[in-house]
C-alpha cells in the first residue's frame, strides 16, 4: 500500500513516494540530527536563539566542539545566524525543524520516563 508523504500527519492520501533524492536529504538529515549534541543545539535553539558560548555552557560542550557542530547545522540549512555586532547569534528559522524536534523528544521523553539508560542504548540512544 503506497502512504501519502503529505499525510505525515495520519491522513492516508494515496501519492507516490518520495524521490531517492528527498529520502537521502532526509537519511542525511536524520544523520545530523543522529549526534546527541547536535540534537541538544537543535533543541536549544528551537527554545530561542543563543550564541555559541550559551549554547556551550547548556549543552557541555567545549567550544571549538560546539562551533564544529554548528558549521555542520548551517550547512544542512537546519541552522542559521546573524551578526550583533562582534556576537554571532544562533537559531532555528524552519517552524518545520522546530516542530519535528519538540515533537520526536517530548514524545520520547514521556516514553522513556524511568526508563534504563542502558535499555535506550540498546535501541540506538
Amino acid at each position: 500500500m503506497v502512504k501519502s508523504v503529505e499525510g505525515a500527519g495520519g491522513s492516508t492520501g494515496a501519492t507516490a513516494d518520495p524521490s531517492a533524492e528527498v529520502l537521502a536529504e532526509a537519511a542525511a538529515v536524520f544523520g545530523l540530527l543522529a549526534s546527541p549534541p547536535r540534537l541538544h543545539i537543535v533543541w536549544a535553539l528551537a527554545q530561542g536563539e543563543s550564541d555559541v558560548s550559551g549554547l556551550a555552557e547548556r549543552v557541555g560542550g567545549a567550544l571549538p566542539a560546539i562551533s564544529q557542530h554548528l558549521s555542520k547545522l548551517k550547512l544542512a540549512g537546519l541552522v542559521r545566524s546573524r551578526r550583533e555586532g562582534r556576537r554571532v547569534v544562533y537559531f532555528v528559522d524552519d517552524p518545520q525543524t522546530v516542530a519535528v524536534t519538540r515533537t520526536l523528544v517530548v514524545q520520547l521523553a514521556a516514553r522513556n520516563k524511568g526508563a534504563s539508560p542502558a535499555r535506550l542504548r540498546r535501541l540506538g540512544g
